[in-house]
């Protein structure tokens, strides 16, 4: 599948993404990404934030006083970005071509959109292009283990007692998997183990300052109560970098 065909992939379930993903609607995000993010962006001056979907984050940064400018492949994301505005400016781009000069931002976002991206390498290099000495990377992922093909919670039965816990598949290789993450809705993720993101990042002149895997927050863990381990798997992965 080429970049256009993934553009078109995700122009076809936009509209899930505007409504299960803008503000208030989804507990992962008001009770975890966005404070994270804020956390660690605070005290930037001009944020740019790729692959930044209908633009809830980016709305987000500018309400804290941060000037931001979003990007995003699919046009129908960025159309609606623009329409619920909020502050920053949005664009259409992709992560690999980066419409910016060097060292243009003090900080860069990357928020659940970099396992959705072929071009690892190019996007990781164009991150490090446009963030100045010194500026600062915060980089969101669904955890790799939980990005292995056919992993999941499974509820053993066998076992006296049973037993949940998720199980892992093939974390080594990488992958491309498109998943049904809700009826009729169909996202293309990119597998890779930690460390390729990790040495991707280095080999740039990104050095790694943080690596956090958060606890799933309560409001996730209530929406699935059939699975009394879930706060014990963390969902995502956290890296923050500076560029040498």
């Amino acid at each position: 599948m080429t970049s256009a065909d993934n553009e078109q992939l995700w122009e076809r379930n936009a509209a899930w993404w505007q409504a299960e993903y803008t503000v208030g609607a989804d507990p992962e995000y008001e009770d975890q990404i966005l404070p994270l993010v804020e956390r660690h962006l605070i005290g930037a001056r001009r944020v740019l934030d790729v692959g930044c979907g209908e633009g809830q984050v980016a709305r987000h940064l500018a309400a804290v006083g941060i000037d931001v400018i979003g990007l995003d492949p699919t046009s129908s994301q960025v159309r609606v970005a623009r329409e619920r505005a909020g502050g920053p400016q949005f664009a259409r781009a992709r992560a690999e071509a980066l419409p910016c000069r060097d060292g243009a931002f003090d900080a860069v976002l990357l928020c659940l959109a970099l396992e959705h991206v072929d071009a690892f390498e190019a996007a990781i290099d164009n991150v490090a292009r446009v963030l100045e000495p010194g500026g600062r990377f915060v980089l969101v992922l669904c955890h790799p283990l939980l990005q292995t093909p056919g992993s999941g919670w499974i509820d053993d039965h066998i076992l006296d007692p049973p037993e949940q816990y998720w199980r892992i598949g093939p974390y080594l290789p990488e992958a491309v998997n498109t998943e049904e993450v809700e009826r009729d809705v169909f996202i293309r993720f990119v597998h890779r183990p930690l460390h390729r993101y990790v040495n991707g990042m280095l080999d740039v002149g990104l050095t790694i300052e943080r690596l956090l895997e958060p606890a799933p927050p309560p409001g996730f863990v209530r929406r699935a109560p059939e699975y009394q381990q879930a706060e014990t798997v963390p969902r995502l992965m956290v890296l923050v970098a500076r560029r040498r």
